[in-house]
């Protein structure tokens, strides 16, 4: 038999992956070494060769768009010869399963799937129907633990409360949850793998139907599978199924949400007889990239061990970047892009990692600028996420009570006992005056009738709060400045507070964005339009943020740079990649720093980053950073120390001076003509704002030089020599 238009696009150990004989195989595929090419040859490999009829056939991976493309590349492969394979998401498949199988599964034929808000929603009434306090069991934190209890297979009578009133509580909205969506025939997406889980347990005529059938199973990205979905294919395969699984525990990054890395370790002691290969041919990035990328996941200590390695060329070094603070490092990763394409390249070649969504604030604002379209991958841009856009109500409704949208975002986020009904008659009065919201609330509280006496405190308490962050509006008199006034708005109106408690898994992110809005408050003056036609800083601000919520992202597809966390990277790759923030307490994030077993896993996602380039990495860590609305002396990131330093270009080298930092002598260009101190490291000097401090490190040249200086009273930090108006003590 022919099997050449199989094999011979295929390197070695591809090869052998793809024609391996019957037996569990794992496949450690390492980035860029071609795992879907390998997973769709095998599926072809054992329909033409080992005559394995498509429907013995199930892939599993975990997006629909990766499902999508490997059913397309196996029509392409066996010329459409696929009728009756089983491919897609494993929630789409224990979907169809359930579709089948309804009655078994105790859910009516035309049962509902819930979507995450739907799901939240309905998790809000239970809370209500029960009695219970909702600023004591936030319905997202309920809902995120309802999930979290699925994904381990575990149903409210298999749970303890241990004594503990909050458990007792969680517990028993989860099983009024259950009642709720049983009499609704509603199921969430949790449900739909742990209810065709338990049909396979319970039905075991209906488990040995499915594994006669399914004779292989084939799992994409095995490193991302949580404590149900593996429990689910150990089930399915019995004794007499093969199980050919496909994964990188160097690339395991969702843990926060359930995935085990665990699962890789285990899956030969849980298969008898599994073997393992390992793909580490890698087809994407230069040998430099690779060479740093192993250097970097060699300091984790429980892997299974693999070394990327290509037959292509060296390529260029990997370029670092010390930033004077965040603004400098946007400034040099968008002047080093419009480089690019002033060479002739394209804007999406280009690509900006970071590890918090928080951190895009600062280059989007260059990058629009330089006029340089760009696109935020798999997210929201700034002005756009929720959170932020709740913060702008406040600050809008105070600026203006007349704004009703503003008035409709703000008056219930967080809730505050203002039920749909009042707010219908709020609405409806408002109509009928023919008068903004704001001003029919004071008219319906001036009625005394027209209100519960609940609602009208509750209505009256916020309407006193939006009064209260209006006087300290930094154009009122005797206001605050604008960074003030956004973190006095943020501390009132309790929005911080409200999404530290949000426990989809976001709850880190947006309260980051929230403090990122803190930061661009600080860093924010009016335009000279702006000035010229009299506005204030805080009604610039806010037209600011409108406009540029509406503007200057381009569409999936087109030709833009692309902004992305290092989790949205994931199964991407580009020409040239700025991986930036590279700094202790950032990245690292400070949560890995405080937990344990948590570091491993931030080392996997810089491991994911730097395997995101093909041919050019530039990192960047800044020496200080405003964050979380405080401006932070930093530290660079340990992953930076674990690079070797024989691959890397500083762009700027920190100079090392034993010398006098600038000593006036013959000036060699204009600039440079200027009256300067001579200083030298561990000189005392003093300051007119910071007082006496003591000189610790230097940089630069000339009027360039930067010095940082221990102050006794204010701290560490640096300064442009020749604007500083030091005096040696």
């Amino acid at each position: 038999m022919d099997v050449s238009h199989l094999l011979d696009a295929l390197n070695p150990a591809q090869r052998e992956a793809v024609s391996a004989p019957a037996g569990h195989l794992l496949v450690l595929a390492g980035a860029g070494s071609g795992k879907t090419r390998v997973l769709t040859h095998r599926i072809a490999w054992l329909i033409e060769v080992e005559r394995v009829p498509p429907w013995a056939i199930l892939a599993v991976t975990f997006t629909n768009k990766a499902a999508g493309e490997m059913r397309g590349r196996l029509d392409a492969l066996l010329a459409g010869r696929t009728q009756g394979l089983s491919v897609g998401t494993f929630h789409g498949i224990a979907h169809r399963l359930l579709r089948r199988h309804w009655q078994e599964a105790r859910l009516p034929q035309m049962f509902q799937i819930l979507d995450a808000d739907d799901q939240q929603r309905l998790v809000k009434r239970v809370i209500s129907g029960l009695g219970l306090d909702e600023a004591r069991h936030p319905p997202r934190q309920a809902t995120w633990q309802i999930n979290a209890w699925k994904d381990e297979g575990r149903r409210p009578d298999m749970l303890e409360d241990r004594g503990h009133p909050q458990t007792r509580a969680q517990i028993d909205i989860y099983r009024a949850y259950e009642e709720a969506c049983r009499r609704a025939g509603l199921v969430d997406f949790a449900e739909l793998l742990l209810r065709a889980h338990e049909l396979m347990l319970e039905q075991p005529a209906l488990l040995a139907h499915y594994r006669e059938r399914w004779r292989q199973l084939l799992i994409d990205e095995f490193q991302d599978t949580n404590t149900l979905q593996y429990a689910w294919i150990r089930v399915l395969a019995g004794n007499t199924g093969q199980v050919f699984a496909v994964g990188d525990d160097d690339q395991a990054i969702y843990g926060w949400r359930g995935a085990r890395v665990e699962n890789v370790q285990h899956f030969l002691r849980d298969f008898p007889g599994a073997r393992t290969l390992r793909l580490e041919q890698n087809y994407r990035s230069t040998a430099t990239i690779l060479k740093a990328a192993n250097a970097l996941i060699a300091h984790n200590g429980s892997r299974l061990g693999k070394q990327l390695w290509t037959a292509g060329a060296d390529g260029a070094r990997i370029a670092l970047y010390a930033a004077y603070n965040e603004l400098d490092e946007a400034r040099h990763v968008v002047q080093r892009i419009a480089e690019h394409l002033d060479g002739g390249g394209r804007a999406d070649d280009c690509a900006i990692l970071y590890r918090s969504n928080a951190q895009s604030r600062v280059f989007e604002e260059q990058l629009m600028q330089q006029r340089i379209g760009y696109r935020v991958y798999g997210g929201l841009r700034f002005f756009e996420r929720a959170e932020i856009r709740d913060a702008l109500a406040y600050l809008r409704l105070a600026a203006n009570p007349n704004d009703d949208a503003a008035f409709e975002r703000a008056v219930n986020t967080p809730p505050r006992g203002l039920g749909e009904r009042t707010l219908d008659t709020l609405r409806t009065h408002a109509r009928a005056a023919r008068v903004a919201m704001w001003q029919a609330a004071s008219l319906l509280l001036a009625d005394k009738s027209a209100l519960s006496a609940r609602a009208g405190n509750a209505l009256r308490g916020f309407m006193e709060l939006i009064q209260r962050i209006a006087a300290s509006a930094p154009d009122a008199s005797g206001g605050l400045t604008l960074a003030e006034h956004v973190a006095q708005m943020l501390a009132l109106s309790e929005l911080r507070a409200f999404y530290e408690k949000d426990s989809r898994g976001n709850a880190e992110s947006r309260v980051e964005n929230l403090d990122e809005l803190i930061s661009v408050a600080a860093r924010f003056e009016p335009g000279p339009e702006d000035v010229e036609a009299g506005l204030g800083v805080l009604a610039s601000f806010l037209g600011h943020a409108a406009l540029e919520a509406g503007e200057a992202q381009g569409e999936a597809g087109q030709d833009c740079v692309q902004l992305m966390t290092l989790h949205a990277a994931k199964g991407l790759e580009f020409s040239i990649v700025f991986l930036v923030g590279l700094e202790e307490g950032l990245f690292p994030s400070q949560k890995s720093l405080d937990e344990d077993g948590r570091l491993e896993e931030e080392r996997r996602l810089a491991y994911v980053g730097l395997t995101r380039a093909r041919q050019r990495l530039l990192l960047s860590y800044a020496e200080s950073r405003r964050l979380h609305g405080t401006e932070m002396l930093a530290r660079p990131s340990r992953f930076l120390a674990e690079l070797p330093a024989a691959l890397i270009d500083e762009v700027r080298p920190r100079v090392q001076v034993s010398r006098p930092l600038y000593a006036p002598a013959r000036a060699h260009a204009v600039e440079e003509e200027t009256d300067l101190p001579a200083l030298r490291l561990g000189q005392r000097v003093r300051h007119a704002q910071f007082g006496e401090g003591v000189v610790t490190a230097a940089e630069g040249g000339g009027a360039h030089t930067r010095v940082q200086i221990n102050f006794a009273q204010a701290g560490s930090k640096w300064l442009v020599l020749a604007y500083a108006r030091l005096e040696a003590c």
